[in-house]
């Protein structure tokens, strides 16, 4: 059973702040998110909103991919958040169902 990797973006706010980040568990990594338990720039930010993410099936890919978006202009984030998420809603509740 091949296991999923994810590229996902955070905000602080619509429009707000943005940190791009992989991980292979989406769930626990965006809960260490909004909790402030991880010490750096989400934290320091204020960075709880999960805006955006897509799904890989090996880290490696959604590390490149990650990179990939880190290099992008911010008006291509954005556009990419607004064809997942138009109204810029958290959508934590909807992976921890």
């Amino acid at each position: 059973m091949e296991k999923s990797s994810y590229v996902y973006m955070m905000a602080n706010t619509p429009y707000g702040t943005l940190y791009v980040g992989s991980t292979t568990n989406l769930v626990q990594r965006i809960w260490q998110h909004r909790e402030g338990v991880i010490e750096g720039f989400t934290k320091l930010h204020g960075l709880k909103r999960l805006v955006w993410y897509e799904v890989h099936g090996e880290i490696m890919d959604a590390g490149l991919r990650e990179k990939q978006i880190k290099l992008w202009k911010r008006d291509w984030k954005v556009n990419l958040i607004q064809e997942m998420n138009p109204e810029w809603r958290d959508l934590y509740e909807e992976i921890v169902r």
